[in-house]
Parts: C-alpha cells; structure tokens; sequence
C-alpha cells in the first residue's frame, strides 16, 4: 500500500497560481503512476491529469491543457501540480492518486491509492 499527502491548496483570486504537492510513502517501488484527479460539490471525481514514473509521459484534461503542469521528483517519492490562469470552475478537492497497472490513466477506477484531498477554491 502507498500512503499519499497531498498539501498546496488553498484560496486564490481568478488568473492566480497554486502548486499542489502529494508526497508517497510505503510500497512506492510498485507504482506504474499517479495522477490528480478533482471533485467539486455536486460533481463526480474527474480526471485532470497524470504521470507515468517510468519515461515521465503526461497527460491532461482538455480544460487545464495550457495552464496546469504535472510533474515530479523521484528522489523526493513527490509529485506536483503546478496551476496557473486559475479559474472559478478550477474549484474542487484535489486528490493525488498512486496506480500500480498500466491502463487508462483518466479512469479513477484503476488507481488504487488516494490521497485525503486538498482545497482549492478560485474566487471571480
């Protein structure tokens, strides 16, 4: 089992910036990789973006492509969501998400690690 921290969040102004951290610990050896993923009140968890640890590819939603960065420090077992132009509709929970298959990085249901969340809230 993977534990995850996820820290960062927190309330910022329309076309303002975040970085969210998720820290591993455990049986971090057996990941293939992490993901965000985002859940606002009323709304199913969504995808919004991952990293597969070995090569480094990424992937994102089409609504953060441009403004959002996923990357990460194998020496620090940390992965970080680097937010910019944030906007209202960006407010959500953000969970860090640890995955040990290779399989369709956006569904929720291939990762078997979660974070507790970290709030983010975009005022207009």
């Amino acid at each position: 089992q993977v534990q995850l921290v996820e820290s960062g969040g927190g309330l910022v102004q329309a076309g303002g910036s975040l970085r969210l951290s998720c820290v591993a610990s455990g049986r971090t050896f057996s990941r293939s990789a992490m993901g965000w993923f985002r859940q606002a009140p009323g709304k199913e968890r969504e995808f919004v973006a991952a990293i597969r640890w070995s090569g480094g590819s990424t992937y994102y939603v089409d609504s953060v492509k441009g403004r959002f960065t996923i990357s990460s420090d194998n020496a620090k077992l940390t992965i970080y969501l680097q937010m910019n132009s944030l906007k209202p509709e960006d407010t959500a929970v953000y969970y860090c998400a640890s995955r040990r298959t290779i399989g369709v990085l956006s569904s929720p249901r291939g990762y078997d690690d979660w974070g507790q969340g970290t709030q983010v809230t975009v005022s207009s």
